[in-house]
């Protein structure tokens, strides 16, 4: 692992519960736990690692967070439920974390339980902002290939849905359109979101909601890292793991290539129709993921994305040689080759199995795999 490595840190949302119902404690939670915060749904908590370089500190970032809680949630016989979207059968009201939140309950009122959902988002550190933004440029035009890794969720209300990440097709992005930023200052990312809170588009820096963004310590002034906001929840952090090191090999990889990778010069699209075409892209790898047919950014040749991710992979083979990463990518290639957790879900449905019988045996697969 190189110094050269960039900073890593991840924001994981998490769903409780028991074996075949979703149970809110996320209050009692925060009050406990100093590194857990409540989610505007009581369904929901969430933790936040701070930032590393090294892979094997990540690991231990993301994963005894998790064991703490599942201590504490063993002594009430709940559990975690590793789904992206309310997959057992369940009250459809809100169920506020926190009545005296008046965010919250703007939330509540605009999209009610749409926002009931669980995911990881993946913070990328990148403090020249000329390289964050081309960053945000070239991960949001290859977002729907990281969604389609990570897909957990074609389970809505105990039923089977037609979509593999049921949690991205539901989520209320928020602006409905958000341009291709060009960079910081002048007519672009500064300006747009003054003029999307004073419009009432959103109603706080806070609320953009979109499947990447940039994030820093005074948002929207002072920035220092990229937020990709699309992945659902990852239960296997060797995954996780693998697909962060996919990400940051891509910037490591657009740092060295910056004209022949920067969407801004290297696609045929003008920025408007690019945007439109993530858009679509997104849409259809939360549809059919791996298997789902995609448009490519720089020459609009259509590709199934499964295939798309291989030449990634091939193509970011030296820089990963380079930096001693190879070995955190193999949990792609099974995922490419066994399918991702949505798919294995879907094929135990389809041979009988109830979506309580699923969920019981990812929960096992869970618990064993933290040791």
């Amino acid at each position: 692992m190189s110094q050269n490595n960039l900073y890593k840190g991840f924001e994981v949302e998490l769903f409780t519960g028991s074996l075949n119902s979703h149970i809110g404690v996320s209050a009692e939670i925060e009050k406990i736990f100093p590194d857990f915060v409540k989610e505007p749904d009581n369904r929901n908590v969430e933790y936040i690692t701070t930032p590393e370089k090294d892979y094997s500190l990540l690991y231990e970032k993301l994963i005894n967070p998790r064991k703490k809680l599942r201590r504490w949630l063993n002594k009430k016989r709940l559990t975690i439920i590793p789904s992206s979207t309310l997959c057992f059968k369940h009250d459809i009201q809100f169920q506020r974390s926190d009545i005296d939140n008046i965010y919250h309950k703007f939330i509540q009122d605009n999209y009610g339980i749409s926002i009931a959902t669980s995911s990881v988002h993946i913070n990328i550190g990148i403090d020249d902002l000329d390289k964050l933004f081309a960053a945000i440029r070239l991960i949001r035009s290859e977002a729907a290939l990281y969604l389609s890794l990570s897909a957990s969720s074609p389970f809505l209300n105990n039923k089977i849905t037609d979509n593999h990440s049921q949690r991205w097709i539901q989520f209320p992005k928020t602006p409905s359109r958000v341009p291709f930023f060009v960079n910081h200052t002048s007519y672009s990312y500064i300006d747009w979101i003054d003029e999307n809170i004073s419009n009432k588009n959103m109603q706080n820096i806070r609320h953009f909601w979109s499947s990447i963004r940039p994030n820093g310590p005074q948002r929207p002034l002072i920035l220092d890292r990229l937020e990709l906001r699309i992945c659902d929840f990852v239960h296997d952090i060797k995954l996780l793991l693998a697909i962060t090191a996919m990400i940051e090999l891509r910037i490591l990889n657009l740092f060295e290539n910056i004209n022949s990778l920067d969407p801004l010069n290297a696609s045929i699209f003008s920025m408007d129709e690019l945007s439109e075409i993530c858009d679509q892209n997104e849409i259809n790898a939360a549809k059919n993921s791996l298997n789902s047919e995609l448009i490519h950014w720089q020459d609009g040749k259509k590709v199934i994305c499964r295939e798309w991710i291989r030449n990634l992979l091939s193509d970011l083979s030296c820089t990963a040689d380079n930096f001693g990463m190879n070995h955190l990518l193999s949990p792609i290639y099974k995922v490419l080759e066994e399918g991702n957790q949505s798919m294995k879900w879907i094929n135990q449905y389809e041979k009988g199995f109830s979506i309580e019988q699923i969920m019981k045996i990812s929960i096992e697969d869970m618990i064993r795999s933290e040791g």
